[in-house]
């Protein structure tokens, strides 16, 4: 057996101490990019959805030859049906050249207003077949041919049917069917003699293709909204994740707070004795200041059983981590099956005030889960460095060995929010993004000074 897959479980941890620097064009975290869908899956979409009143058929295909496809279907039906129409007319009813020619032009030119137009295309075309069966009455050689509607009509109207279907209500469209059948009946009681009827022809397949493009145009509807529905879905889960991340921060931030209260509760309480020969008006002070901290404290306490809600009575009361526990994080993470090397500057822990310690211990945790999730097996890089003004996190990973889906694209993940909402509570910056490679990077900016301006 090959000792290659046993390889890939071995520890690969280095923990270096008295790192300095940190690249500076070095940047964010852990994923695969996404791609972007093809022009033929977006053309797809576009015949499936239906265009909206107002808008030509196909106006959202992504090509611009895809969107002018509707005007050249409907040219080509024109420069089909016209001299067909005039020769048939002309040759086989003998209905003469001048109504012939003027027939054929009204009864297809239409057509071409059909792509964005098809209601008052309908109109023009209805009645320019209307007009054509009362002159074919009078044609010589009618005996024997269809009657009311020809050939090249029954095609012509077909085709506006499916562009109506497309783009009217329901309403409209049982008013177009039933308007079509009236016009046949009132064209029945003066049939010329001997003729072929085909207005049961016209009525019943009308009304196959104006119920089929109307179905369509109602799955089409259909999915609209529920894409409309699925990106307010969406939205909303994101601001609830939003809103959770900062209660969870909220949460850890009370031990922090906590503890400085309680200093300045126990210096405010001793500072008497401390400082024998108080005046009075001083003792009062800091008796003020100390009866003011313990409310505070109070008052926290209140408030983290809000945050907690239902989680009060079973919450973790552990420490709070910190950068001193990266290597214990890291020493997991390998044991997982995650090869990622460690370099921790000395006396990181020790300088980074609380809320800064916590925040950059989290990011690294949340940076190593995403790589874990969508990039299993990569080689990953982490770096803590700091100087006299701030504190400096990197996490860079190789690109995933197979593919994985995108960062956070789905369900309830928390890794970029959570990172975001830490490095903007202590006034840093944080930069994610892929890498040329494949791979993803975090990278974050954490001031030692922690007294920054109200984000919002």
């Amino acid at each position: 057996m090959s000792d290659r897959p046993r390889s890939r479980l071995r520890p690969r941890l280095r923990f270096r101490r008295g790192a300095r620097s940190v690249s500076a064009g070095a940047t964010a975290g852990a994923a695969s990019t996404v791609r972007a869908p093809r022009a033929p899956a977006q053309f797809a979409v576009a015949l499936r959805t239906p265009a909206r009143a107002g808008e030509p058929l196909f106006a959202r295909a992504p090509r611009a030859w895809q969107r002018m496809l509707p005007y050249a279907v409907a040219a080509v039906f024109v420069m089909v049906l016209l001299p067909v129409t005039i020769v048939v007319l002309t040759n086989d009813y003998e209905a003469g050249g001048g109504w012939a020619g003027a027939l054929g032009v009204a009864q297809t030119v239409p057509l071409l207003l059909a792509v964005t137009r098809p209601l008052p295309a309908w109109g023009m075309v209805l009645a320019a077949d209307v007009v054509g069966a009362v002159v074919l009455t009078r044609a010589d050689q009618v005996a024997q041919h269809a009657w009311p509607w020809t050939p090249m009509v029954i095609i012509g109207y077909l085709a506006l049917m499916a562009c109506l279907g497309l783009r009217e209500s329901v309403r409209t469209l049982i008013g177009v069917w039933l308007a079509t059948g009236a016009a046949g009946v009132v064209l029945g009681f003066f049939p010329p003699t001997g003729v072929i009827n085909t207005n049961a022809l016209l009525f019943v397949l009308g009304g196959v293709v104006l119920a089929l493009t109307g179905a369509l145009r109602g799955l089409g509807d259909a999915r609209q909204k529920i894409a409309e529905q699925e990106g307010i879905s969406e939205a909303e889960r994101a601001r609830r994740t939003l809103l959770e991340e900062r209660a969870r921060i909220a949460r850890e931030l009370h031990d922090v707070v906590a503890h400085h209260m309680s200093v300045i509760t126990v210096q405010a309480d001793s500072a008497p004795y401390r400082l024998p020969g108080m005046a009075e008006p001083v003792r009062e002070e800091f008796a003020a200041i100390a009866a003011s901290a313990r409310e505070s404290l109070g008052e926290m306490r209140r408030l983290l059983t809000v945050l907690r809600g239902d989680e009060a009575n079973g919450a973790d009361r552990t420490p709070q981590p910190g950068l001193g526990r990266l290597q214990q994080l890291v020493e997991a993470t390998v044991r997982a099956g995650q090869p990622v090397e460690l370099a921790l500057a000395a006396g990181a822990a020790e300088a980074a005030p609380p809320a800064v310690d916590l925040s950059a211990y989290r990011i690294v945790q949340e940076a190593l889960a995403n790589v874990v999730r969508h990039a299993p097996g990569a080689p990953t890089r982490v770096s803590v460095t700091f100087d006299a003004e701030e504190v400096l996190v990197l996490v860079v990973n190789g690109p995933a060995r197979e593919p994985v889906v995108a960062l956070e694209t789905s369900g309830t993940g928390h890794g970029l929010v959570g990172m975001r909402e830490r490095v903007r509570l202590t006034g840093g910056t944080l930069d994610t993004g892929p890498l040329p490679d494949g791979g993803f990077r975090v990278a974050a900016r954490l001031p030692l000074n922690t007294t920054s301006e109200d984000p919002s």
